[in-house]
C-alpha cells in the first residue's frame, strides 16, 4: 500500500526565545547564532529529501525552511502562524505572574482564551484544518515525501492530535532545527484521521552509512 511521509521541523530561535517571552504573531528574525546552528545541522545531519515544504508565514519559519532545503520555494500556509498570545504577546511567565488571566488560561482549559487573543480550542481547530486540508491534497495529489517548517505549538498540536502513539503536547517538545518523522497510511488516515510517528528527524548523515 502506497504511504506518503510528512516531516515536522521546528523553525530556528528567535531573541524572543532566548528570553523566555511568548512570542506568536510578532515577526521577529531568525538570530545569527540560530542561523549558524541550522546550517551546522544541515552540514552534519541528514534533512531528507522532500517534493514540497511548507511553513507559516512568519519569516522565522520561511527563513528556516531556506536553511533547511535551499532549493525548495516553502508554501506559506496563513493557518499555520503561531498561537495569537493577545495582551501576553512579548512578555514572559515572570512578567505575568500575578496577573489572574495568566493563571487562568495556564490551567489549560481547552476553552480558556488569552486577552484579545485565542483560545486553546480556537488554535487547535485553526491547526488542524489546515493540517487536514494539506495532508488531503498530499494524498490526492500524489505527493509522497514533504516537510513542514513551524513552530513549536503548531508542531506539537499537530502531533498531539493526530499521532500515533497518542500522546499529550508535552511529551512532543522538539530542539530548534529538529522534529519527527509521521507516515501516513490513507486507510488508517480516512478511518481514523491518524498519523504513525515513526522516528525523530533529522538523523545523522554517519548513521545512514
Amino acid at each position: 500500500m502506497k504511504t506518503f511521509t510528512i516531516y515536522l521541523f521546528r523553525h530556528g530561535l528567535t531573541k524572543g526565545n532566548l528570553n523566555a517571552q511568548y512570542i506568536g504573531h510578532t515577526d521577529l528574525p531568525l538570530t545569527t547564532d540560530s542561523i549558524s546552528e541550522l546550517r551546522r545541522i544541515k552540514a552534519h545531519e541528514h534533512y531528507p529529501e522532500v517534493e514540497a515544504v511548507f511553513s507559516s508565514p512568519l519569516k522565522r519559519c520561511v527563513d528556516s525552511a531556506k536553511i533547511m532545503y535551499p532549493d525548495c520555494n516553502p508554501i506559506v500556509i496563513d493557518d499555520f502562524i503561531e498561537y495569537n498570545f493577545g495582551e501576553f504577546e512579548g512578555l514572559t511567565a515572570d512578567d505575568l505572574k500575578d496577573n489572574d488571566e495568566f493563571k487562568e488560561w495556564l490551567r489549560g482549559d481547552i476553552n480558556a482564551k488569552t486577552p484579545f487573543g485565542e483560545s486553546n480550542a480556537e488554535f487547535a481547530e485553526r491547526i488542524c484544518a489546515a493540517f487536514e486540508k494539506v495532508v488531503n491534497g498530499c494524498i490526492k495529489s500524489g505527493t509522497q515525501t514533504i516537510a513542514i517548517v513551524g513552530h513549536a505549538g503548531v508542531l506539537m498540536t499537530i502531533l498531539s492530535c493526530y499521532g500515533l502513539p497518542e500522546a499529550p503536547m508535552a511529551h512532543w517538545q522538539m530542539d530548534a532545527g529538529y522534529g519527527y518523522k509521521m507516515r501516513v497510511t490513507p486507510s488508517l488516515w480516512m478511518q481514523a484521521n491518524k498519523i504513525e510517528v515513526a522516528d525523530t528527524a533529522p538523523v545523522s548523515i554517519k548513521d545512514l552509512s
